[in-house]
């Protein structure tokens, strides 16, 4: 009974915001309050979602810092040049532009961080999107795949969890995983190749006559509020250096990323604009964006809290793992793959991982199948993770970007799931998991 309702809840949020009938904060909030309900779990209910609050806490905080200390940024100018360049090379053409745009996002999203590789990226490209009269989901759809393409570098998530899950060791995972990480990232190139001939159709633009750009694009966005008198060229090296010793801390340093981005907005602010009062105008530009992205994250605490604290989460990861037949069990590698598609999207990665994967692999490994070889073929999902509501860097690249997250959802999904099956099909070509024991 109880796993019925935990599928029952996951598939009402999903369509009640896919089409639209609730926002996402308002979903996160309602409808697993309404199923803990049903399911007889009214005591102790508002302590399991302060306990997923509570684990959450820390990402929301980081993501409201990271999108003021970014805003700042923006405002004083730092990614006008790479925007201008960005602008230069595409010529008015939106197919350069969504190739550029894919290429960008796989180099930066190397960080292994979606959060400053959606601040970075969409800084550099929502300008341009929007000037050209784009599809902005266009933009939010090659970014996600690019950062989930390259996601899985061990400092990433995804390969340590699966390694330390089964046991392995995550660098040899990560080397063994190489091949598939680029087909895949040729994957996202072919994506954004198909989608930047789409716009050129939908626009009316031809290779050979594309739309003539002005000299001095406007660089700055509604949702940055950035003006000519908020820039700060004078500041540029400071700002790149700031912005260089961030990132340089972040991916060998040891502090927490908390820390590190108050500390960091509060010098961005200090020294570009030293007056209160624009410190405040400044905040107050971006107040909107960082507290909606924040609670979005805190709603979906709520969410991963009944899940945990109502074990609807093992209810599930034991339904699953039952209906899988003894006849079946020489499959366990390609069935890992499959089921890590929908499970990393209903739940978050710490549950499938540390809750469902140990079960299949102690499956696989009465038919001879490695705890390698499931963990490779268990990180197949992260090609369309990142689609999932529980996934909080998503709530910043669609805030920012100013789509809905159901708008988003449709339009990535086959192109996503498109990159599952390239990565899944390069395992098995190359025997990174075999289809049959």
């Amino acid at each position: 009974m109880l796993s019925i309702l935990a599928f029952g809840m996951v598939a009402t949020f999903m369509t009640l915001i896919m089409t639209k009938r609730l926002s996402a904060m308002i979903a996160l909030i309602i409808v697993p309050t309404a199923f803990a309900l049903i399911a007889g779990f009214s005591t102790g209910l508002g302590d399991m979602m302060l306990a997923g609050i509570k684990e959450i806490a820390p990402t929301g905080v980081m993501l409201l810092f990271a999108i003021l200390y970014f805003g700042i940024m923006i405002d004083a100018g730092l990614f006008d040049p790479l925007t201008r360049k960005v602008v230069e090379l595409a010529h008015g053409d939106p197919l350069r532009i969504t190739m550029g745009s894919a290429i960008l996002g796989l180099v930066v999203a190397l960080d292994g961080d979606g959060t400053t590789t959606y601040m970075i990226t969409l800084s550099a490209l929502l300008p341009l999107y929007r000037h050209m009269k784009m599809d902005v989901r266009v933009l939010t759809c090659i970014l996600i795949m690019a950062v989930a393409a390259m996601n899985l570098v061990p400092w990433g998530g995804p390969t340590s969890r699966a390694a330390i899950a089964l046991g392995v060791d995550p660098r040899a995972l990560f080397l063994s995983l190489i091949p598939p990480v680029l087909t895949t990232a040729g994957w996202v190139l072919f994506a954004a190749w198909m989608l930047g001939r789409a716009e050129r159709k939908r626009l009316g633009i031809t290779e050979r006559v594309v739309m003539p750009l002005p000299g001095q694009l406007d660089l700055s966005t509604p949702d940055s509020d950035g003006t000519p008198s908020t820039r700060r060229p004078r500041l540029y090296w400071f700002n790149a250096a700031l912005t260089a010793t961030l990132m340089g801390i972040l991916l060998f340093g040891d502090v927490p990323l908390q820390v590190l981005f108050m500390v960091a907005f509060a010098i961005a602010a200090m020294v570009n604009y030293p007056q209160v009062e624009m410190q405040r105008e400044r905040v107050a530009a971006h107040a909107s964006n960082a507290l909606a992205t924040a609670g979005l994250v805190f709603a979906a605490g709520i969410f991963t809290g009944v899940l945990s604290g109502t074990k609807m989460v093992d209810a599930m990861a034991n339904t699953v793992t039952g209906f899988i037949p003894d006849a079946l069990g020489p499959y366990m590698a390609p069935i890992t793959a499959l089921v890590s598609i929908p499970f990393t999207v209903l739940i978050s990665n710490d549950a499938f991982y540390f809750g469902m994967l140990p079960v299949l692999a102690h499956s696989a490994e009465y038919y001879g199948i490695s705890a390698m070889e499931v963990a490779r073929a268990s990180l197949v999902g992260q090609q369309i993770h990142l689609l999932s509501p529980l996934v909080a860097s998503t709530y910043l690249l669609v805030a920012t970007a100013g789509v809905e997250l159901g708008d988003h959802q449709r339009f990535t999904m086959k192109w996503a799931l498109g990159a599952c099956a390239v990565f899944m099909l390069t395992c098995l070509v190359l025997g990174l998991f075999p289809w049959h024991a």
